[in-house]
């Protein structure tokens, strides 16, 4: 079973109107199902903009980079001749 990461949720036969769903939202992400197997998430432009972003520095991309190498190099091997 999968876990929802949202307590709010609807079917893909309310999203016939969108903004009913929204609304009943308050703001909040939905999670999207389709025959009780989740789908998605519609989150709310509300929802997203009260998210602090921040942009990774040079050392933190970097250092991820090196972390992910082994899963990585094989698929960059393969892309290079492509």
């Amino acid at each position: 079973m999968t876990r929802l990461a949202t307590p709010q949720i609807a079917t893909m036969t309310e999203l016939r109107e969108p903004q009913k769903v929204l609304d009943r939202a308050n703001g909040k992400p939905v999670a999207i199902l389709k025959n009780s197997a989740l789908v998605g998430y519609l989150v709310p432009a509300e929802a997203v903009d009260s998210v602090e972003h921040r942009v990774a520095s040079l050392a933190e991309v970097m250092a991820s980079v090196e972390r992910r190498r082994k899963v990585n190099q094989p698929v960059l091997d393969y892309l290079k001749d492509k």
